[in-house]
């Protein structure tokens, strides 16, 4: 009799088991340009310059490097250009040494040929303002396992700012001086309850124009609370590359964003 009870709970257990097929969304890949430029060694003559070539993918998907045909910057004031080539062979990394001031001064043109399709996108050098200081605070949010850092830095009165923060683990955060331009601003960032104990954090400082900034808060709001701002967002967010091969396609454009900026970064050793 034992054997049969556990024979009919076997069956029972089995024949609960129901298949579930759920439709994920799907589309052509689409080519992304991580061209985020930061410049943080202004005293070094020579910058090595580093763009990343990707292609989305479907959900459980991996994301492909992307081959490009040819990539190039040109500095349209001194009509300077540098080439960039992968540098190892199926990573979608390229990058060359290229002069400090061809990226500090006159407009840059970022060229990109892939799959017979022309893009192009244009940006300007961006100043910022060092981090005064970087300090652990003892205050939360929600709960006793929320970490808080102080950041203070003094924006720069002589023109009007806008700042990228950059926490370590995807998480970001941009500001504009509106508020406090000219001054000494302090404002409090909270890590969740994942940081561990001794983890040494860096925190940067980017410097970001308006188009910049507006693209980044769109991608920060979408991202939400448990993915960084360069995960899939809930609608597409276009950033500055533009298809110029037929400007009829509308929908074969890329995704990523070209800024160069200057950038000022210090690290904190988190004790909980």
């Amino acid at each position: 009799m034992k054997n049969i009870i556990i024979l009919i709970s076997c069956l029972i257990t089995f024949g609960c088991q129901d298949v579930i097929e759920v439709d994920l969304p799907t589309e052509d890949p689409r080519l992304v340009i991580d061209a985020l430029i930061r410049l943080e060694d202004m005293d070094n003559p020579s910058v090595l310059v580093q763009i990343r070539a990707s292609l989305t993918s479907s959900f459980f998907e991996e994301v492909m490097p992307a081959q490009l045909q040819e990539i190039t910057l040109t500095n349209t004031e001194s009509g300077a250009i540098l080439t960039l080539e992968e540098s190892i062979p199926d990573t979608g990394l390229y990058e060359n040494e290229w002069d400090l001031q061809e990226l500090t001064q006159g407009e840059l043109e970022l060229a990109v040929e892939y799959d017979g399709q022309s893009y192009l996108a244009k940006t300007k050098f961006v100043p910022t303002v060092p981090l005064d200081s970087l300090e652990q605070g003892t205050t939360t949010l929600f709960g006793d396992d929320e970490t808080e850092v102080i950041i203070t830095f003094t924006d720069d009165g002589e023109r009007n700012d806008y700042y990228l923060f950059d926490f370590d683990f995807g998480e970001y955060l941009v500001s504009e001086d509106e508020f406090y331009q000219g001054k000494r601003f302090q404002f409090s960032f909270f890590y969740d309850s994942n940081l561990e104990d001794d983890r040494l954090v860096t925190i940067s400082i980017l410097g970001i124009d308006q188009d910049f900034f507006n693209y980044m808060n769109q991608l920060i709001q979408q991202s939400g609370a448990d993915t960084g701002p360069f995960s899939t967002p809930a609608t597409t967010v276009r950033g500055n590359i533009i298809n110029v091969t037929d400007t009829a396609e509308k929908d074969n454009f890329a995704l990523g964003y070209f800024a160069i900026c200057q950038t000022f970064s210090d690290t904190l050793l988190i004790k909980k």
